[in-house]
């Protein structure tokens, strides 16, 4: 799959003296989703409007289907979809008014079909004769996407789209997201939603303090950085865990009742064989096990925490 945006050792320095961003090397591949994860202040909003030529860069460069973003700007924007985090719109015009002036910013021609597909789809069509004052905070933020694909982009950014909306709007959108997918849109959404990235981003890349720490494809990233975990159901409680176990570093929880075992999936060895031997020569039974695989949210978690 080819590189779609090219991003070469970006940096931006604020007046303030605020290095937003540090040195950011991303290729986005074409046609993929691809979700930033990253606390607040962690550079993504910044890199996102770099891209859309909203902020300029302090250094490096940027490259849309081989076009850059400066010498080759209207190209490129146009190329582009931008679903910001703040609702500005304005509120006395009509959802069709405001979507079809959205398209002739970028010089395409009238095209009422398209309007009517885009607001079908965006569940909005009803609303198509209404004021934006009127409309709900769930129907702006899909106002602002229908805005955003009003040009036909190639590509799709979504600064935060479902923050503040509520959980069935939220899987309607990641439907949309989607289908855009399939129909060809390369889609980059930033999230503070872990469980979003999770669900539908085809590659996780994690941004902290201005840096990319990594980019790797989802399921990779949680085979080689997940952990497992064995929880033994004992069929008595105990009050504490053998010295003879203190090597497994297990947790006593449940009130006694459960043992939990972390291990590593990458090691040569998990021990869990040697450790189902030491518990029967402590004497402790189980009545039943089971095993979990680690979130991409404690992932998450682990690679932006502060050492200490």
């Amino acid at each position: 799959m080819r590189s779609l945006i090219s991003i070469n050792n970006l940096s931006k320095t604020y007046a303030s003296g605020f290095k937003a961003l540090k040195g950011v090397n991303l290729d986005i591949r074409q046609g993929e989703i691809l979700a930033l994860l990253g606390p607040n202040g962690a550079g993504k909003t910044t890199l996102i409007s770099i891209v859309c030529g909203i902020v300029n860069p302090s250094q490096g460069s940027v490259t849309v289907d081989g076009h850059d973003i400066v010498s080759d700007y209207r190209l490129t924007r146009a190329m582009i979809g931008l679903v910001p985090q703040e609702l500005t719109t304005e509120a006395f015009e009509t959802v069709w008014d405001t979507v079809t002036f959205s398209r002739g910013l970028f010089g395409k021609k009238a095209d009422p079909a398209h309007i009517e597909k885009v607001l079908g789809d965006l569940s909005l069509w009803d609303k198509r004769d209404s004021q934006i004052m009127e409309l709900s905070g769930g129907m702006k933020r899909r106002l602002l996407i229908a805005k955003a694909l009003s040009h036909e982009p190639r590509i799709l950014f979504l600064d935060e789209p479902t923050a503040g909306v509520d959980v069935e709007l939220r899987k309607d959108m990641w439907r949309l997201i989607r289908d855009l997918r399939h129909s060809g849109v390369t889609i980059i959404l930033t999230t503070h939603y872990i469980d979003e990235a999770e669900e539908i981003a085809d590659r996780v890349g994690v941004i902290n303090k201005g840096e990319i720490i990594l980019v790797e494809e989802k399921a990779e990233l949680m085979r080689k950085m997940g952990r497992k975990r064995l929880t033994l159901e004992l069929l008595e409680k105990i009050s504490s865990v053998p010295s003879k176990l203190q090597p497994y570093n297990l947790d006593l929880v449940a009130d006694g009742g459960q043992l939990i075992y972390t291990y590593d999936t990458q090691t040569d060895r998990t021990g869990i064989t040697s450790l189902l031997g030491e518990l029967h020569a402590a004497g402790i039974r189980f009545r039943d096990l089971s095993t979990t695989q680690s979130s991409l949210e404690e992932i998450f978690v682990d690679l932006v925490r502060e050492p200490e």
